[in-house]
């Protein structure tokens, strides 16, 4: 943990940096709330150096989930030193929807923030995107420490599948790919006309599919641009693929992708939810544009420009808004709050169920037909080729129990608030989910500012539950987790 505050200091030096760079007057405010962490990281690392060479499951469950409130408690200082957001709860509020990469926000104007805390803020998304554990892990051998059940705690999806024997190499590899990624959104993004700020920030919020943007209006501000949504169009449907299927990509072994169960799943869906969602603002919009501020589709270009961002920005957890998809038509509001619940695909930065989730539980049930009729037949699930052991299945399950409880526990609580119920389903799926707008008083053109403390206090703990996938936290609220055996 200490370890892990070190690196978030370091990146706040850099957000230092760019503070300076642009001369905003608050690189003093920024430098000194890193130097405070580098400080606090360095402290723990100390009066810990004795440290056991080994970490067991129960030691990566908790580190994993104290590493994330910790580097969320230091985090908050760069807001709090330079009084962009002087409240604890706000403050705590966006440095959660932050490192878990949520990008539901309590800021009613973003464009009048400092550009190091505009890049801060977005250096949230991006370290809490891979994950900030899986980072660790290229660097936890230096001190004699294997990484295998922290990546086992981070990333506790069915897929095991690994580019090399050695976790910490895996790790490095997908940090290349990560970072690869970035630097050629950037790039992409100032060539289609961006500003390199703004171009920096969104590629940073694409790829750990956060959603954070400079702008009030997000990507809608871009909306006489096409290039620029589509640039983002695509590195958010790569960010919400598997990242092992990119190193396969990069090394040309292109059969693999288009075999993967998943990634034509994953594919398939956003095609055809576009389609439809396409058709239905294109020919509603010919009845009534008036319908359909701030935007009006007079084309069928923009129409399926807008409906393919929009499905790829809720499925893949991105968050970033080109439209206001609550106000199209009540058919595709219950589409898009189901889209809540799907997520990317499993190891992606996504949030949410995951698609290879439901592909699993889809499947196991249809094969309870079969199995009923022949109870003594032994039917296993099958993915990619490969026979699915009954204990992921299990836990899958268990997953999905949990997930529905938490969501109905997290959106009876916004009700006891006073939240309206299109206000509490939305705001507790979209922060279970890491998706950011929801729906209500927290449509894709407002913000979270208007809920209660408590409300924000609750939505961030939702949003650590479902950034870590559920049991990670779940467990440690457990009796069984802290008996001795």
């Amino acid at each position: 943990m200490g370890l892990l505050l070190l690196f978030n200091g370091v990146f706040m030096l850099l957000a230092a940096l760019v503070s300076a760079l642009y001369s905003d007057g608050y690189t003093m405010e920024i430098t000194f709330a890193g130097l405070t962490t580098i400080i606090l990281g360095t402290l723990m690392m100390y009066y810990t150096r004795e440290h056991k060479k080994e970490i067991k499951k129960r030691e990566g469950y908790m580190i994993v989930t104290m590493g994330w409130l910790s580097m969320s408690l230091v985090g908050m200082l760069p807001y709090l030193f330079t009084g962009t957001i002087p409240s604890v709860t706000d403050a705590f509020f966006e440095t959660m929807s932050g490192y878990t990469t949520t990008g539901a926000s309590i800021l009613n104007d973003i464009e009048v923030l400092p550009e190091g805390i505009l890049f801060w803020r977005s250096m949230t998304h991006w370290i809490g995107g891979m994950g900030i554990i899986v980072l660790a892990i290229a660097i936890l051998p230096l001190l004699g420490i294997g990484g295998m059940q922290l990546f086992a705690a981070e990333a506790p999806g069915p897929s095991a599948d690994k580019l090399h024997p050695r976790i910490t190499d895996t790790a490095k590899r997908l940090w290349f790919i990560y970072v690869g990624y970035t630097v050629a959104e950037t790039i992409l993004l100032k060539l289609a006309g961006m500003d390199f700020f703004d171009a920096m920030n969104h590629a940073m919020a694409t790829l750990s599919t956060g959603g954070f943007s400079t702008k009030n209006a997000s990507l809608a501000y871009w909306n006489d641009n096409p290039l620029v949504q589509y640039i983002v169009i695509l590195f958010m449907f790569l960010a919400g693929t598997n990242f092992v299927l990119s190193y396969y990509m990069f090394k040309g072994r292109f059969s693999k992708i288009f075999r993967d169960n998943e990634f034509r799943f994953y594919a398939l869906i956003i095609l055809m939810v576009t389609l439809v969602a396409t058709a239905s603002i294109y020919f509603q919009a010919a009845v009534d544009e008036s319908d359909y501020h701030p935007m009006v589709f007079g084309s069928a270009e923009s129409a399926f420009r807008h409906a393919l961002f929009q499905v790829i920005s809720v499925v893949t957890t991105t968050g970033f808004v080109s439209a206001d998809f609550t106000g199209w038509t009540p058919f595709l509001t219950v589409v898009f709050f189901g889209l809540m619940f799907l997520g990317g695909s499993a190891g992606s930065t996504s949030g949410g169920v995951k698609v290879v989730r439901h592909m699993l539980m889809i499947k196991n049930g249809l094969l309870e037909f079969k199995r009923t009729l022949h109870p003594n037949a032994i039917i296993p699930v099958r993915f990619n080729g490969k026979m699915v052991s009954e204990n992921i299945i299990f836990n899958i399950l268990g997953f999905f129990i949990l997930y529905m409880l938490l969501f109905i526990i997290g959106a009876l609580f916004l009700g006891v608030l006073g939240l309206d119920f299109e206000t509490a389903i939305g705001g507790a799926a979209s922060s279970l989910g890491n998706v950011g707008p929801a729906f209500g008083d927290l449509h894709p053109l407002a913000n979270f500012s208007g809920l209660p403390v408590l409300g924000k206090w609750w939505c961030s703990f939702l949003m650590l539950i479902g950034r870590l996938e559920v049991f990670t936290v779940l467990i440690l609220l457990s009796p069984i987790f802290w008996k001795k055996i």
